[in-house]
Formats: C-alpha cells, sequence, structure tokens
C-alpha cells in the first residue's frame, strides 16, 4: 500500500502548511463522528489553491477525495488513501442585486440566511438543509418542494485537469438529488443563485415554520447523516421503514431512528460498518415486505478496516 504522507513536503509547496494535516481523523469532520484517518487532510483557501492541489494530485498520481462538511456521508473505518481536499474555508458569501453568490465550503443554511436578511425570496427550503453550497448542488439537494435547481444560475468548478470553469445551471444535468457533478470530475467552488426581491417578515414566517417542522419530525439530538435513502417513487422511504417494523433496530451502536424512520442515528459510538450493515439490512427487509428497493441517497467513501494505524 502506497504511502502517501510522504508528499507532504512537495504539497506544502502549493499549499500552506497550516492547511495540510497528515493522519487526520476523519470523524471529527463528519455528522455521523464515523470515519478513519486521512493520509493528507488539505483546506485551500484560494479557488486558485484548489487548482493547484488537482494539478499536484494529477501530477503525482495521488487520489484524491472531495467532502464538503460531511453531513451526506459515510466514510468507512479504515479512512481514505491520498489526499482528502476539505473546501470549509471557502465560504464567503456576497449579494449583487437580487444574485447571492456563496462558495462551496459555507453552509447553505447560512445561504439562506443571508438571503433573508437581504430580503430576497428563494431559499427558504434551504434553511434547514445541513450541508454545504457544494455539496447542495452536487446533489441536487431539496426540501420541503423546493430544490437547488429552482433558483441555481451558474457555478463556478475546477475540472479534473485543474481548470477554471464558469458553468450554467442547464450544463450540470439537475435531476431528483443528482447531477452530473461527481460524472464529470468537477469540484464546485462557488455557485450563483438568481433570486426574488421580498418582504422580510413573509420570508422569515416561511423559514421559522420549516425550522419548526424540522426539528419536531428530525432526530437532530444524535450524530446522523441525514435522510438515508432517496424517496422511492410512489413512496416514502421512511413510511416503508416503519411499516417493517424497523424503528429502533440496532447493531453495534447505529439505530433506526425511532423519532424518524429514515434516520439512521449514532446512538453509541458506532462504526462505518455498524452503519453500512444496517443499511442494507433495512434495503434488505423493505425489499421482503414490499418488494420496493431503496436507494442511498447517502454517499459511501474509503477503505474498510484492514490496517489498524488508519483507526481513528
Amino acid at each position: 500500500m502506497a504511502d502517501y504522507r510522504q508528499f507532504y513536503d512537495k504539497l506544502a509547496e502549493v499549499v500552506m502548511k497550516d492547511n495540510i494535516k497528515v493522519d487526520e481523523c476523519l470523524k471529527k469532520h463528519t455528522y455521523t463522528r464515523l470515519g478513519g484517518k486521512a493520509d493528507l487532510f488539505v483546506t485551500p483557501t484560494t479557488f486558485a489553491e484548489v487548482q493547484a492541489v488537482v494539478q499536484f494530485a494529477k501530477k503525482e498520481q495521488i487520489p484524491f477525495t472531495l467532502i464538503g462538511n460531511g453531513s451526506n456521508l459515510i466514510v468507512k473505518d479504515g479512512g481514505i488513501r491520498g489526499i482528502v481536499l476539505c473546501l470549509k474555508n471557502l465560504n464567503k458569501i456576497v449579494v449583487e442585486g437580487n444574485q447571492l453568490r456563496a462558495q462551496s465550503g459555507a453552509a447553505i443554511i447560512d445561504a439562506s440566511r443571508y438571503a433573508l436578511e437581504n430580503r430576497l425570496t428563494g431559499l427558504e427550503f434551504a434553511c434547514g438543509i445541513p450541508g454545504t453550497v457544494g455539496g447542495a448542488v452536487f446533489m441536487n439537494a431539496g426540501a420541503y418542494g423546493g430544490e437547488i435547481k429552482d433558483v441555481l444560475d451558474y457555478v463556478m468548478v475546477v475540472d479534473r485537469d485543474g481548470n477554471l470553469l464558469k458553468l450554467p445551471a442547464s450544463d450540470l444535468d439537475l435531476s431528483y438529488r443528482t447531477s452530473n457533478v461527481a460524472e464529470k470530475g468537477y469540484i464546485v467552488l462557488e455557485a450563483a443563485f438568481a433570486l426574488q426581491p421580498g418582504d422580510y417578515e413573509e420570508i422569515k414566517a416561511v423559514m421559522d415554520n420549516l425550522t419548526e417542522r424540522r426539528e419536531s419530525k428530525q432526530p437532530l439530538e444524535y450524530p446522523s447523516c441525514g435522510s438515508v435513502f432517496k424517496r422511492p417513487p410512489g413512496y416514502y422511504a421512511g413510511k416503508l421503514i416503519q411499516d417493517s417494523g424497523l424503528q429502533g433496530t440496532r447493531i453495534g451502536g447505529a439505530e433506526v431512528s425511532t423519532k424518524h424512520a429514515g434516520f439512521i442515528v449514532n446512538i453509541d459510538n458506532a462504526t462505518a460498518a455498524d452503519y453500512i450493515t444496517l443499511i442494507r439490512h433495512v434495503q434488505k427487509t423493505v425489499k421482503e415486505k414490499f418488494n420496493v428497493n431503496l436507494e442511498r441517497e447517502v454517499k459511501i467513501i474509503g477503505e474498510d478496516l484492514t490496517d489498524p494505524s488508519k483507526q481513528c
């Protein structure tokens, strides 16, 4: 197995040393509190640094993985080899007229609040989505009848060769919880949203209502990866899981939430293996009872635990 940590000094020529960590524990960077170690954990502060990292990785043939804030992600217990790129430092949000531009590391919740403060309507639906702007574009995130494609104007991305591109939303093939971002190998750096002027109190009332609905229904008191499964055509994933008698089912430290069956929560120091085994058990049970295939919404990345030194 290659030891990519040896590239630290070379990588430090294109990114500040303070923004490179060796053997970083990834459970510190995921909502589920799961994951082994990253060989090299890099947090660029500029678009140019992202380009430089991509070009460096290609030149040295080092695998690299992009993560947002880890809200819709399960990292396996063996961690991730090569470079893990985290864009949390790219988090600026600006408004010009009716357009809101947010860098990919900004929380989409913060973008919706910024729109409110500037009396712009259109992003209210995102006020409870626990992800980054980049992640929201990646999966065309949505909630309560709205989704990113409804308001996205364009994105700035870096391609596999490290080129900086400006792409209209129509180029991303946005559909239910998906886009072509992964297929094309794009790294989203910034998104521009076309919004409309609105009344502050009316926008706030909608956001307050959506926040109350989310907090009353979702198990926010435990670490989780959000909704685990996509909505199957004609059904609701949570209802199918509930009707299968799976609420409260536990494997290791992972449990199907008793508050909302569409969530799997880390109730007692769960491992990624616990989570993945429970996900497969839920899929198998629902298939047997209702002949419905539950497709994962959550993304699973990384390696199984074979080297104890890669475990956190």
